[in-house]
């Protein structure tokens, strides 16, 4: 096991891993998200069904250490693959056709998701769930908001039109990452015959295209909301 983690294959298999696992993550946190579309007291319910509960405390461990586990990997692989390639690491010849861009450019879109995530976790987790381990109350423009109280932040954050544009940003970021992410992370595993590949490709933008535009749409809705 030791040796497949320090093979390159074995790296690859384990960014693909601990991607396709933030991946599903991202899915529920849509998912979550469009219920404040309808309702902010259903939202408010999830946001205190998970809370500090053991479940939800545990969940956020994984998730944090599958996110570091993706980070330190695709760093290790880029360094390797600048390494060996020097400047004709990006040799379209090589590439798949319609990814060029997204391919060449992973670790860069990976940073702006990082930096987005930061914000991200600044605007909400520290004020809900790190809140609420800390037994306080979030402070937002003047006024204390309950950390179960998820439906008044995102109505506050998303009547900014900065903030807006900013997650939106995000969002497109996340969105080439994750639409070349996605199949590539698949053909690491094992989807690799000439059939499946340009499948994977196209069920990959339509995945991307879903699981990122609901996230877009509930900003875009809560914004309008606040005109």
């Amino acid at each position: 096991m030791k040796g497949f983690s320090k093979s390159s294959i074995g790296k690859k298999v384990i960014m693909s891993v601990s991607g396709l696992f933030l991946i599903l993550f991202l899915v529920f946190h849509m998912c979550m998200n469009l219920v404040v579309v309808f309702s902010d007291e259903a939202y408010n319910k999830v946001c205190e069904f998970l809370g500090t509960n053991w479940y939800a405390l545990i969940g956020t461990g994984i998730l944090a250490l599958g996110f570091v586990v993706h980070i330190v990997y695709a760093t290790i692989l880029t360094i390797q693959n600048r390494k060996a390639r020097g400047n004709d690491r990006y040799d379209n010849q090589n590439l798949p056709a319609g990814v060029e861009w997204s391919s060449k450019n992973m670790y860069a879109l990976g940073a702006i998701v990082f930096l987005g995530l930061v914000l991200h976790l600044t605007h909400f987790w520290s004020k809900m769930m790190f809140a609420e381990l800390a037994g306080c109350e979030a402070v937002v423009d003047g006024q204390t908001i309950a950390p179960t109280n998820g439906a008044a932040l995102i109505h506050y954050y998303f009547s900014n039109p900065l903030f807006v544009v900013l997650y939106l940003v995000w969002f497109v970021a996340i969105w080439f990452h994750l639409n070349h992410g996605f199949w590539s992370a698949l053909h690491t595993v094992g989807a690799s015959n000439t059939v499946w590949i340009p499948r994977l490709k196209k069920i990959s933008t339509v995945f991307t295209s879903c699981v990122m535009g609901g996230f877009a749409l509930t900003v875009l809705i809560e914004f309008f909301k606040s005109l």
